[in-house]
């Protein structure tokens, strides 16, 4: 994508990266998008990742937002099984 992207923020997202035990936030439509397309796992490039892909571009093209692409960001992460949810890891931290 060669558009300059203004800045189009969200609350953070954690994903686990290749790196087994490494976690990363992304905050923003930039930082989806590049995550999307540099470094998603291939196999996982399914319909959640289309959809997520497609949010970013509407979002810069200013036809979608960030809350948009973030929660597409999400689902697309679900889909492959590299979303991080803090909060059920720190309920299961509690309870040891």
């Amino acid at each position: 994508m060669v558009v300059a992207m203004r800045n189009l923020s969200f609350p953070y997202v954690t994903i686990e990266t290749a790196r087994t035990g490494t976690l990363r936030n992304i905050s923003s439509v930039e930082e989806a998008y590049e995550w999307l397309t540099l470094y998603w796992p291939k196999h996982s490039r399914g319909e959640r990742w289309s959809a997520a892909h497609q949010a970013c571009i509407d979002a810069v093209s200013r036809r979608g937002n960030p809350v948009i692409v973030q929660k597409a960001f999400i689902e697309a992460a679900k889909e492959a099984g590299i979303y991080f949810n803090q909060q059920k890891f720190l309920a299961q931290v509690r309870k040891t």
